[in-house]
């Protein structure tokens, strides 16, 4: 596999409140593209950050209407990954990808 291939299944690092307190848990959570699956994530991720997957939990937000300034916006769905690591290993997203 290629280096370009291994990236296409992480789009980017979600860093929010919840996010960093997951990170204590040795939890990271990842934006992947809709059609990424567990078994590839595990590969690829493992492959990328020298790190032992134990766990992947993918979440499925769905799209969504807001009402933004009186009128009605649509908000892009997603999928997101939690990734649990083995304990004592962690990445660094400060590094960049």
């Amino acid at each position: 596999m290629n280096k370009i291939h291994l990236y296409d299944k992480i789009l980017s690092p979600m860093v929010t409140e919840k996010s960093t307190n997951l990170s204590e848990l040795n939890k990271i959570v990842f934006k992947v593209p809709n059609r990424a699956n567990k078994k590839n994530l595990k590969k690829n991720i493992e492959k990328i950050f020298k790190v032992n997957v134990t766990k992947i939990n993918i979440i499925n937000k769905q799209n969504r209407t807001k009402i933004t300034r009186g009128k009605k916006v649509k908000v892009s769905g997603f999928k997101k990954a939690i990734i649990t690591l083995k304990k004592g290993q962690s990445i660094d997203l400060t590094t960049g990808i």
